[in-house]
């Protein structure tokens, strides 16, 4: 049976287009131009134009066709009842590192699908494997010119590659990264690193064979296996000691100097964890190449220092402060990973603010394990047994990332307001900037 294309409305937005034709939530868009529409990407591609025949459903059953003149590229203003305006594609691999294999059971269902969908890449910034990635996927891609597009690549072995995603057909799926080069589509790429499988010589080769797709591929990251305690009747994958992280620095390094002399960028970069692991200081700020790949865990620590040094160098709150004089108690929860770099810039923070005390407390991961360290894998149920614990000052700051997106919900889906009222404590969840940490130490507000 042929799939419905039409797409419900969920929303029109205020002093819109789409208001002033007078759609409404429940209104169904058919077509536009004569087009149907696939997904989001059809939807702004051929909205994009300065005349539009727009066919839609109402909702009482009656077909309106709109004619409308506006700018190109100007928002139609409706949002729909599925943000992508199709199905999520799931993934086909099996890969010994996958993350969703290892979760426990009894957590809600959504935590256990393995997406794989190239439209994520462009919409929230996923990591794609290409193995999913149909024909008519890679010409939408050229045709519409979207980028950039995030590429799970782990290794450029191609038989490695089938090993690795335990599918046959991984390694031949590489090969779209070259026609994706040849149409001079942006790409970032990724390596998750496995002790005694993807590394050592197999991680040399790999950044050396990408390093033929700059500038089109304009950086690559490399970020250790996560491992839970949940990984019975799974692949045995060991962590990275310190001798480990220190060989795998020593390669990415290798790298950034020939990129750099050859192609004016570092490209290739080690994930925060590798210099916590290796006992060794974070690169400078110039080695980030502008923070490419921030949201994959690589710079956030020397991004956060140098903003909040910067911040706290700025005078301009002073005059926010209320009760100078008045003695401050102020708790931070975080994951192990970034406990040392707060503890520093507490320190900073408390030499310019005596009478405010901050405490740092690291939250040990008893959920998933110890050997997971990042806060956005805390739960609340951790977060809350140990800071009874250790007990919390008049107020609690919380990163931003152990909540879901524009929810105030963890990841066992206790809410914020059930830890307040497990804590009785006044809570404020912090953004991931440096200015943002500040302002929450201080009270204050931008």
């Amino acid at each position: 049976m042929e799939k419905d294309r039409s797409h419900i409305i969920k929303e029109v937005k205020p002093g819109s287009i789409a208001e002033e034709m007078e759609l409404e939530a429940g209104d169904k868009l058919i077509s536009i131009n004569g087009h149907e529409l696939e997904d989001i990407f059809d939807y702004h591609y051929f909205a994009n134009d300065d005349y539009l025949i727009v066919l839609v459903e109402k909702a009482n059953g009656e077909e309106w066709e709109l004619e409308i003149e506006k700018d190109f590229d100007e928002d139609l203003g409706i949002i729909f009842e599925n943000g992508l305006m199709d199905d999520y594609k799931s993934c086909s691999n099996k890969c010994v590192f996958c993350f969703i294999d290892q979760m426990p059971p009894g957590m809600r269902e959504t935590l256990y699908f393995k997406d794989d969908d190239s439209r994520l890449s462009f919409l929230q910034g996923n990591y794609i494997t290409l193995t999913n990635m149909k024909d008519k996927d890679m010409e939408r891609i050229i045709r519409y010119h979207l980028a950039p597009i995030n590429i799970s690549v782990h290794t450029t072995n191609p038989q490695l590659r089938c090993e690795m995603l335990h599918n046959r057909f991984a390694g031949e799926a590489l090969k779209k990264i070259d026609v994706f080069y040849e149409h001079e589509i942006e790409m970032n790429g990724q390596v998750v690193l496995c002790k005694g499988i993807n590394d050592g010589a197999e991680l040399d080769r790999t950044i050396g064979d990408l390093t033929k797709y700059m500038p089109y591929m304009r950086s690559l990251s490399i970020v250790p296996v996560g491992l839970t305690k949940y990984r019975e009747g799974l692949a045995k994958l060991e962590p990275f000691e310190k001798e480990d992280a220190i060989e795998v620095i020593g390669i990415i390094e290798k790298w950034q100097r020939y990129c750099m002399e050859k192609f004016g960028m570092h490209f290739v970069q080690a994930s925060d964890e590798w210099y916590l692991t290796a006992g060794l200081p974070m690169p400078e700020a110039e080695r980030y190449d502008g923070y490419i790949q921030l949201e994959n865990g690589v710079g956030m620590m020397r991004l956060l220092e140098e903003e909040f040094n910067e911040a706290l160098a700025n005078d301009s709150f002073e005059s926010q402060i209320e009760h100078h004089q008045i003695e401050h108690h102020i708790t931070i929860a975080t994951g192990r990973l970034a406990a040392p770099l707060l503890e520093k810039l507490s320190a900073c923070f408390m030499e310019k603010h005596p009478n405010y005390h901050v405490d740092v407390v690291p939250i040990r991961n008893d959920f998933f394990g110890e050997r997971i360290t990042v806060s956005g894998l805390i739960t609340a149920q951790d977060l809350v047994a140990q800071l009874k614990e250790h007990g919390v000052g008049e107020r609690l700051l919380l990163p931003c990332n152990m909540l879901r997106i524009d929810e105030e919900v963890f990841l066992d889906d206790w809410t914020l307001t059930d830890v307040k009222n497990a804590l009785q404590v006044e809570t404020t969840i912090v953004k991931s900037s440096g200015l943002d940490l500040l302002q929450a130490l201080l009270g204050v507000n931008e």
